[in-house]
């Protein structure tokens, strides 16, 4: 979470996330799902600015005219939660720039509203730990507190039991969308669930690519690839410019695909820029 901030004005970089694993255990009797997921953060980020105002109340305002204000919005939620948490009647303008695609499987509102819960933190001067601030964000999302983490982490549960994994080496991406929305409940409601151990054990990694692309692995992509075949060309066209490994993130229709360096990583961009109407663009791990 990048910064900077005035006295009553912060401004901060909202990244985006992969999964690099995504496995749905079971549905719980609260109709979530127990997931065992290790989830990475990435450089494509929005932009928020937070400022504190006169006027009470809270307003969203955003580049896109899709995105919603009021309680629609998650980035609003987060503030809402905040301010009555801590007691506190205020005046809240939020600015967006989206950068991540919406619905993307990118994590983009998740990662806004941990974004908003700890700009506010700080610019109210609350001194709430981050434990606290995770506690507030996963009653809004299941992958907000995996931002207020900011590790790479196994996240289990329903998302919120996060311990940081270790030894994974930074790579270079190339995300591919093929333009479509895929709703998250639509995918969890048609997935065949199947008898698994939710014990097994991650591997110790030891800093190497191979170690990513043999953790690469999502219970949701069968799904929403039968809905959605152009999912399953893209990762071939990926497959056969060179990368690592792919994988759809989350529950799509986002794809990723590894590479070491990032020359390769750009040269397949854009090769994929040319030649179709995907949106595409190469970025890195942090």
């Amino acid at each position: 979470m990048k910064s900077s901030n005035s006295m009553n004005r912060i401004k901060l970089q909202a990244p985006a996330k992969i999964n690099y694993l995504l496995e749905v255990i079971r549905k719980r009797p609260d109709n979530y799902h127990d997931l065992r997921m290790v989830m990475q953060r990435i450089s494509l980020s929005d932009e928020i600015e937070i400022s504190l105002s006169d006027t009470p109340g809270i307003r969203v305002y955003c580049d896109r005219k899709d995105v919603p204000d009021g309680p629609a919005n998650i980035a609003w939620r987060a503030a809402d939660a905040l301010l009555t948490m801590a007691g506190i009647i205020a005046g809240i303008d939020i600015f967006i720039v989206k950068k991540i695609p919406m619905a993307a499987g990118l994590g983009g509102g998740s990662s806004d509203a941990a974004t908003v819960l700890m700009g506010l933190n700080a610019l109210l001067k609350l001194k709430l730990t981050d434990e606290k601030l995770m506690s507030i964000g996963v009653k809004l999302g299941a992958d907000v507190p995996f931002f207020i983490f900011k590790k790479t982490a196994l996240a289990e549960g329903i998302g919120d039991h996060l311990t940081a994994v270790e030894g994974l080496p930074p790579v270079w991406l190339v995300l591919v969308n093929p333009n479509i929305h895929v709703s998250t409940a639509w995918v969890y409601q048609n997935l065949q669930l199947t008898k698994k151990s939710d014990t097994a054990k991650l591997p110790k990694f030891s800093n190497t690519i191979e170690d990513i692309s043999s953790l690469l692995a999502n219970d949701l992509e069968a799904v929403t690839i039968n809905r959605f075949p152009v999912i399953q060309e893209i990762k071939d066209t990926l497959l056969a410019s060179g990368a690592r490994g792919v994988l759809m993130s989350g529950s799509g229709p986002t794809v990723f695909a590894v590479f070491e360096k990032e020359q390769q990583a750009s040269d397949c961009q854009k090769e994929i820029a040319q030649n179709t109407a995907w949106y595409s663009l190469v970025t890195r791990t942090i």
